[in-house]
């Protein structure tokens, strides 16, 4: 089941033809990862992870490669960064458990409406699955829309 819940794909943000990031979330944390250029010594790179802003770079080198504002505030004691063979893995911990954010960085590779309605439908469903263990929510639909709970029932008052 988590599985399905899962991101199914990381989005992209592309710049000058070049791919700068790539994104995904869940219900409770945005995860950027930035491939590293081959050459540059590992432990020269940093990242500096503020409530509402984030700044990636190698020591020394001006300007940062990220240096931009978050879309939405996060857990800094719970959000952190790795370096995994060719990518930095930054994993942000978001304030609003359940929040879907249109991307990572404020302006910056944003989802178009059709990707940011199912990537809200797949995190409504990742929460209905947390808050109901053992009910299988992997074929529901949603429209959007709750039912009039006064008409929902048959009209019982």
């Amino acid at each position: 089941m988590a599985d399905k819940l899962a991101p199914e794909k990381r989005h992209s943000f592309v710049h000058n033809g070049q791919k700068v990031f790539e994104w995904d979330q869940t219900l409770e944390e945005v995860n950027i990862y930035i491939t590293l250029p081959p050459s540059a010594p590992r432990k020269q790179f940093y990242c500096k992870i503020q409530s509402k802003h984030v700044e990636v770079g190698i020591k020394g080198n001006h300007p940062p490669y990220l240096n931009h504002d978050l879309e939405c505030y996060v857990k800094t004691d719970s959000s952190f960064w790795t370096l995994e063979d060719d990518t930095m893995h930054i994993t942000l911990q978001k304030r609003d458990k359940g929040q879907t954010w249109s991307s990572p960085i404020v302006g910056h590779g944003q989802l178009d409406p059709y990707s940011a309605d199912l990537e809200q439908r797949r995190l409504m469903l990742q929460r209905f699955q947390e808050e109901n263990p053992g009910f299988d929510f992997s074929q529901a639909q949603f429209s959007g829309s709750c039912p009039d709970p006064r008409t929902f029932m048959g009209g019982i008052r």
